[in-house]
Parts: C-alpha cells; sequence; structure tokens
C-alpha cells in the first residue's frame, strides 16, 4: 500500500475463508461453529459463488439434519475487494453485522473483512502527515534542516524512545505484520544514531515474530544536534528492541485511573 493511497478492503481482509455449501446441515455448521476458534457464522457458496451467509443464530429451532439452503439469510451485505476500507467499516458499524463477505465482479467469494479487521487497521497507523508534522517540530526546535527518506531499516540499528507497550495491542500488531498489513515505521536518523520515534508495538510484535527488517519513514538530521527523544533513551536506559517492555492491559493509566475512582 503506498503512503498516498487511502487502505481498501483487499489490503485488510482474510482471503483464506472457511466456507459451507448449501447442502451442508444444521448439525454439521453447528458442530463446525462448536469446535471453531472465533467462527459465529460461515459464507454459504456453491463453488465460489456466494449464496448467502448461516450464522449461529440460524441454527436455533432447527432439526439437525435440515440443509443450510433453507434457512441461510440470502439478503446479505458484501463489500468489493476496491472498496474504500473507511465506507466498508460504516457499512460494518451501522448493519451491526461483525464480518462482511468480500467478492469480486462474478459473485465470487476473494475474502471477508470483518470488525476486527477494521480496528486493527485505525491503531498505530504511521501517515504521511505524522511524519511531515515531526519533521516541522524538528526544524523549529533545532533551527536545522531535515530530509525524508524511505527504506528498509535493521532492527538492531534501532533506538527506542518508549520504554512500555502493552501486551494486547502487540497481538493485533503480529496480526498485520504476518499478512503484510503493517504501516512503516517513523525513525529520526542522526549521525550517530537511529531513534525510533513512532511504531514501538510494531517493532516489538517484528521481534517476537523474528522479522529482522521493517519498512520505515526515515527523517535524515545530516548535522549532531541534542534530540529530546535521545535524552529520553538514555535516561530510561533503552538502548535496543529488548528494553522494550511489555505490559498487561490492565496497567494502562486510564484503567487505573477507573479502578481508582471505584474504590
Amino acid at each position: 500500500m503506498t503512503a498516498d493511497r487511502k487502505p481498501s478492503v483487499e489490503d485488510y481482509m482474510t482471503r483464506d475463508v472457511a466456507t459451507v455449501s448449501p447442502d451442508t446441515t444444521v448439525g454439521d455448521v453447528a458442530r463446525r461453529i462448536a469446535d471453531s476458534d472465533g467462527h459465529s457464522g460461515f459464507p454459504v457458496c456453491e463453488g465460489r459463488h456466494v449464496e448467502g451467509f448461516v450464522a449461529a443464530r440460524d441454527l436455533l429451532l432447527h432439526d439437525d439434519d435440515e440443509p443450510i439452503f433453507k434457512i441461510m439469510t440470502r439478503d446479505l451485505l458484501v463489500a468489493h475487494p476496491e472498496m474504500k476500507l473507511d465506507d466498508a467499516a460504516r457499512v460494518i458499524l451501522r448493519s451491526g453485522i461483525q464480518r462482511l463477505p468480500v467478492v469480486d465482479d462474478a459473485g465470487n467469494l476473494v475474502g471477508i473483512i470483518s470488525n476486527a479487521d477494521v480496528i486493527r487497521s485505525q491503531i498505530e497507523r504511521a501517515t504521511p502527515g505524522k511524519v511531515d508534522k515531526l519533521m516541522q517540530t524538528l526544524e523549529n526546535i533545532h533551527d536545522v534542516g531535515v530530509r525524508q527518506d524511505r527504506r528498509e531499516v535493521d532492527l538492531t540499528e534501532l533506538t527506542p524512545t518508549q520504554g512500555k507497550v502493552y501486551a494486547d495491542e502487540l497481538e493485533g500488531r503480529k496480526y498485520e505484520l504476518q499478512r503484510g498489513l503493517a504501516e512503516p515505521l517513523v525513525v529520526v536518523e542522526t549521525p550517530t544514531d537511529c531513534l525510533l520515534a513512532d511504531g514501538h508495538h510494531r517493532v516489538k510484535a517484528a521481534s517476537d515474530l523474528g522479522i529482522e527488517t521493517m519498512d520505515a519513514y526515515l527523517i535524515v538530521i545530516d548535522e549532531a544536534v541534542d534530540i529530546g527523544m535521545a535524552k529520553t533513551a538514555e535516561k530510561e536506559n533503552l538502548e535496543e528492541v529488548a528494553d522494550i517492555e511489555a505490559v498487561d492491559y490492565a496497567h494502562h493509566p486510564l484503567v487505573e485511573t477507573t479502578q481508582r475512582l471505584q474504590e
């Protein structure tokens, strides 16, 4: 995905989709839902063509040997791979559904987009606007010229500037990395250091997965300057990705505030 293109459904959809055929029985679908990891329903396909959708609630009050085509939802919402992700998010939010089948122009199933996929797409996004704002800030504070580069960086060369990340968010970052969906990092490169400005959850997740390099926006400063984030790293003894601590979500400041209010 290029920096100037808004994300589309095909960027975040799951391509390997579990389906059932119209002749599958209620009992078989119920067992598949019970045995699955997180499935609450399946697209119903004849070959690759989407005929309908069956959810767990559709199975209630029907005999086990009844075929799915008699009870499946036929009038269903679908998305196209080129649909903007924001538009798909509106459909999911307003309709109250959890998963939206993705079909091509011929009506063939090519993927599925879920509310979880939409949420993951919005967390910790490195936009060009964020990079431009940081460049302007550095120029104004340090009165130096900066330039922008885009390339793969070796994670062993990065100096973190944030000591803690949240463990629950790491799962989302791993999901993105494994599917090639992770946004670029933002790195400030000086003559003496490569300071990680944005993307600590992503590099921690990448390190856990054994990934050695990542795509990054680099803000390059050719002069030696005393940057505040470098002082933060030194103060917190942050020298490498391994120094970033993953903490449980329950330690999030907002959660702790809520707990204090209840005491």
